[in-house]
């Protein structure tokens, strides 16, 4: 096939055709023939020439040429596409190294195998564009929900036809039991959309929280506006699921808009998820507060926040145990991924006998270290005393509120308790010395005699060892691992010192080993409220 003047308009009119039919620019399917037709010229005059195709884009003629490229003399490594500078002097006056000779080249007789080259070429560029066009597309309405149109399910995994594409609803991202048919309507999240060598991948997701906050901002206008905001969600796909909502409006009920009335609003979305139960609770900063309200139905007695573990503790009466945690452990699991924390459920009886337990340890801890009668350690527990160090530095004033205490039985309390703790120490640091733990360790002001000891036990015997040290290695830690917070045990932790105060102990000894420039700290922290600043400003 030769590219005649009767055909050159073809090749334009073609071009638009299979644009207008992919719905992808014109030019890119022109670019593409232009790839093809140079293929099959250089198949013709030898593959090691540099032949060009030009397509006129008013008249559809093509323009076959040859490109020569000068270059240094020791650099020719084709000589049938370069020449050197004096070569090139033959055919242009003061050539220089870079510029291309270009002399026009009969057009090529297309036989059948370069035609069908040149379609390859065409479908593939074509494909490659087309692909493009949906990545494009489809990139940004990630986090948004589509309608579609099942075509096939492929090992439980459903095809989905999204008008300008297909995407895939694995079958874990399937509602329970959902079974789908052909032309089966869908309504669908867009969790992800990747490019990937085989072209886009758009995956769909129906039990994603994200896909119960996008349905209520359909369904309630208030969240659309902005009045009230999601800020929460859990989910048990296809059970139950909780949704925490705040108004920014005070004469707006958050709960009651999400409701509707007679409840039209939830139940809608409740029908599109296939009869998904779903509790709707008042968002609160108070995380206390918050959580009795995440584990509604439930009654909550008590709750104690351990934040710096990201744990809580909640006291129910016994009648609400069952319903606090909810079949199978949902409704405790549900308030738990809704709040972020891990909750321990214990009832009113459990607490109270673990309290006492507390109480009966600490009473017999005086009893035995300060040498008290019964009646006397208790008084010191229930006066709020804890530990042995409590007693020993504690003004004495707060000891004389104790009923029977006078001035002299509170110095002898206090020295009593400082005489057990300095023995406590000698024997803890001639413990940790015969570990093998050197003065550098011992003297580094931070650390008592029996962090010394512990820290030998675990082979950290100089200041160097300790320096190497991760905060959390000292302090203790959480690890999600699958799914599930996993607790790291600190060397340190026993001795309550926390995840900031181990950083600056570590950093400390850092810099008394001149491993860190206290100018450099300094400069770091200056340029983290600077960026902070800007954040605040932007």
């Amino acid at each position: 096939m030769a590219i005649t003047s009767a055909n050159q308009l073809e090749l334009l009119q073609t071009a638009e055709a299979v644009a207008r039919e992919k719905m992808i620019d014109p030019e890119l399917v022109v670019e593409a023939m232009e790839e093809s037709l140079a293929r099959a010229a250089k198949s013709r005059y030898g593959a090691e020439l540099d032949i060009r195709v030009s397509i006129d884009r008013k008249t559809g003629k093509a323009t076959f040429t040859r490109v020569r490229t000068v270059v240094e003399d020791d650099m020719v490594e084709n000589d049938r596409a370069e020449l050197t500078v004096e070569q090139a002097k033959d055919y242009k006056d003061d050539p220089a190294v870079g510029d291309e000779l270009i002399d026009e080249v009969p057009p090529v007789e297309m036989g059948r195998i370069a035609a069908q080259s040149a379609k390859q070429v065409i479908l593939q560029k074509v494909r490659e564009a087309e692909r493009d066009r949906q990545y494009e597309e489809f990139k940004d309405r990630a986090g948004t929900i589509i309608n579609g149109l099942v075509k096939r399910e492929e090992y439980g995994n459903v095809i989905v036809d999204i008008g300008r594409g297909e995407a895939i609803l694995r079958r874990n991202e399937k509602i329970g039991r959902e079974a789908y048919r052909p032309n089966d309507r869908i309504r669908v999240y867009i969790k992800d959309v990747r490019r990937e060598p085989r072209g886009p991948q758009i995956f769909l997701s129906r039990t994603a929280p994200e896909f119960m906050a996008e349905l209520f901002k359909m369904e309630v206008p208030e969240i659309y506006d902005g009045i009230i905001d999601i800020k929460a969600v859990a989910r048990d796909p296809g059970s139950r699921a909780k949704i925490a909502v705040i108004s920014y409006d005070n004469s707006i009920d958050p709960v009651g808009a999400c409701v509707g009335m007679r409840g039209s609003r939830v139940q809608a979305v409740v029908n599109e998820l296939q009869g998904e139960k779903i509790d709707i609770i008042p968002w609160n900063e108070d995380q206390p507060t918050f959580l009795v309200n995440a584990l509604q139905p439930a009654e909550v007695s008590k709750v104690v926040l351990d934040e710096e573990a990201e744990r809580i503790e909640v006291v129910v009466p016994e009648e609400q145990l069952s319903l606090a945690i909810g079949r199978r452990g949902q409704n405790v699991r549900l308030a738990s991924q809704l709040t972020g924390l891990d909750i321990d459920i214990m009832t009113e009886e459990e607490e109270s006998a673990r309290r006492q337990a507390e109480f009966e340890e600490r009473t017999k801890l005086f009893m035995d270290t300060l040498d008290l009668d019964e009646f006397f350690a208790q008084l010191l527990v229930s006066e709020g005393f804890t530990s042995l160090e409590e007693v020993a530095y504690v003004e004495v004033d707060e000891l004389l509120v104790i009923d029977g205490v006078d001035e002299d039985t509170a110095s002898e309390l206090q020295a009593r308790a400082r005489d057990f703790l300095e023995a406590q120490n000698k024997k803890a640091l001639e413990h940790a010395r015969e570990l093998g733990a050197e003065n550098s360790l011992i003297d580094f002001e931070g650390l008592t005699p029996q962090m010394v000891e512990a820290l030998a036990e675990d082979d950290v015997k100089t200041l160097e060892d300790f320096a190497t040290c991760a905060d959390w290695e000292l302090a203790g830690g959480w690890t999600t691992v699958d799914g599930e917070r996993v607790k790291d045990d600190g060397v340190l932790e026993k001795f309550d010192v926390s995840l900031e105060e181990a950083q600056t102990l570590v950093m400390t000894a850092r810099i008394q080993l001149g491993w860190v420039d206290p100018a450099d700290l300094v400069s770091e922290e200056e340029e983290t409220e600077e960026d902070a600043t800007e954040e605040v400003e932007a």
